[in-house]
C-alpha cells in the first residue's frame, strides 16, 4: 500500500471511529425530566428520537474504497409522527422517517423505558405497493385490536392525477392499512374507501356493535378542510375490505379556537373508568402560517362517538426549540403507550423534525379533562371562568 493510500485509510477510520463513538454517545444519553410542570404532563430535555438516531450504515457507505471521503450518501433529515405500541416488555416506535428526497417511509425503534435509549432496528418496514402505488407514505397510527392483531393506518399520498399541467403540488391523500402479529411481517390490506381524502385515520381498539369504529377526517383537498367538519366516526363491517358508507362528526371543527382550521384524531384512544380518553391536533391560521397544537377530548364508555368532556383550548403547544425546524410551530402526535400502572407516555413530534416525550397519568389526564372548564365560545365566557376560580381560591386564602 503507497503511503497516499495508506494515509486515506488511516483518516478513514479515525472519521468513522469518530462518527462511531459519536453516535452510542447519542443513543445512551440519559434524558432528563424538566422540572416545574404544569401538573398535567412533564416535558423531558432531549428529543427521543431525530434525524441523528438513525444507524449509521443507513446513511454512510462504510466501504473506504468506494467512499473514502465518508460521506453521507443517503442523507436523513427527520424523525418524527410515531405509533407507539408496547411490545415484548419495550416501548416500541413506528417512526416516520423522511429522507432528504422528500420521501418518508417507516422504521421501527425501541427502548428499555421509553424515555430514552432508542435504537432502530436494522432495516426499515418495506411495504407491499397497492394497485395504486403511493409517492410517499407517513404518520402511522398503531392499535393492538380486540381481534388480535395489529393494525397500522397510515397516510398513502399520491400526485392528484386531475391537477393542472405544470401543477408539481398537488396531490391527493388515502388511507393505507397493513397489518401484522410481530411488527416484522405486515399485510397490506386495501386502501380505505371514501368519497373525501382522508389523511388522518385511527381505529377504534374494540368492535362497536360487532363492527370495526374508524375516527375519520374527511377533507375536500389534500390540504383543506373545505366542507369537512372535524373528526368523524364511521362503522365498518370488514377491514379487508373497507369502506365509509356513513360518517358523522364527533369532534367539530370551530370558529376561532385552536382547530378552526382543521382538527385531526392523533393515536387510538384509551379505555379509562370515565370515559374513551382521545388525544388529538388542532389547526389555526395565524400571521406566522398554521400552528399545531395538541388537545385532549373524552367520549361516552358505551357510544364512542358521543362527546363528553373537552377542556377549552390547548392540552400542550410548542415551546421554545420545538417552534423551529422543517414546518415551524408545529406539535403533532399519533402515538402513546399506557403502562400497566396507569403511566402514560406521549410521543410527539415538534415542526415535523424530531420527536419528543412527555409523560403523565391516566388520573391526571382524565382529572384534567373532566374539571378543565370547556370553551364557552366568547371572551366573556372566558373572564367568568376565570373570575369563579378566583372567588373559589380567595375565599380558601382568607
Amino acid at each position: 500500500m503507497s503511503a497516499e493510500n495508506h494515509h486515506i485509510v488511516s483518516t478513514f477510520n479515525t472519521k468513522l471511529d469518530a462518527l462511531k463513538v459519536a453516535h452510542e454517545a447519542l443513543l445512551t444519553r440519559k434524558n432528563e425530566k424538566i422540572e416545574q410542570g404544569n401538573g398535567i404532563f412533564d416535558r423531558y430535555l432531549y428529543p427521543v428520537l431525530t434525524a441523528c438516531h438513525t444507524p449509521l450504515f443507513w446513511r454512510y457507505d462504510l466501504d473506504e474504497h468506494t467512499n473514502p471521503f465518508l460521506m453521507e450518501r443517503i442523507g436523513i433529515n427527520g424523525a418524527f409522527n410515531s405509533g407507539a405500541i408496547k411490545w415484548n416488555g419495550k416501548y416500541v416506535l413506528l417512526v416516520r422517517v423522511e429522507g432528504n428526497d422528500r420521501k418518508s417511509f417507516f422504521a421501527v425503534a425501541e427502548s428499555p423505558n421509553g424515555i430514552d435509549n432508542f435504537r432502530f432496528w436494522d432495516y426499515p418496514v418495506l411495504l407491499e405497493d397497492t394497485d395504486s402505488p403511493e409517492t410517499n407514505v407517513y404518520d402511522m397510527r398503531l392499535v393492538a385490536h380486540q381481534d388480535g392483531w395489529i393494525y397500522g393506518l397510515f397516510c398513502a399520498e399520491c400526485k392528484d392525477p386531475h391537477a393542472e399541467q405544470g401543477d408539481l403540488s398537488a396531490a391527493t391523500a388515502s388511507c393505507g392499512i397493513v397489518r401484522t402479529k410481530d411488527l416484522q411481517k405486515w399485510e397490506r390490506l386495501p386502501n380505505l374507501i371514501s368519497k373525501s381524502q382522508q389523511r388522518n385515520v385511527t381505529l377504534h381498539p374494540e368492535f362497536v356493535n360487532g363492527k370495526y369504529a374508524l375516527y375519520t377526517r374527511p377533507q375536500d383537498g389534500f390540504i383543506d378542510t373545505g366542507s369537512g367538519g372535524g373528526i368523524g366516526w364511521t362503522l365498518v363491517d370488514d377491514i379487508t375490505k373497507a369502506e365509509v358508507t356513513e360518517e358523522k362528526i364527533i369532534n367539530f371543527r370551530q370558529y376561532h379556537t385552536i382547530k378552526e382550521v382543521k382538527n385531526g384524531e392523533g393515536p387510538s384512544p384509551v379505555k379509562t373508568p370515565k370515559g374513551w380518553l382521545h388525544l388529538a391536533h388542532g389547526v389555526r391560521n395565524c400571521a406566522a402560517g398554521l400552528r399545531y397544537v395538541l388537545y385532549l377530548y373524552m367520549t361516552d364508555l358505551e357510544d364512542p362517538s358521543k362527546l363528553i368532556a373537552e377542556p377549552a383550548g390547548h392540552f400542550m403547544a410548542p415551546a421554545g426549540a420545538e417552534r423551529v425546524g422543517d414546518v415551524s410551530n408545529v406539535l403533532f402526535s399519533n402515538g402513546w403507550i399506557v403502562d400497566e400502572n396507569g403511566d402514560v407516555f406521549i410521543y410527539y413530534a415538534s415542526s415535523d423534525t424530531r420527536l419528543h416525550v412527555a409523560t403523565s397519568t391516566i388520573d391526571q389526564l382524565v382529572d384534567y379533562c373532566l374539571n378543565t372548564p370547556a370553551d364557552g365560545g366568547r371572551s366573556r365566557t372566558s373572564v367568568e371562568a376565570l373570575i369563579k376560580l378566583i372567588d373559589k381560591n380567595k375565599a380558601l386564602l382568607h
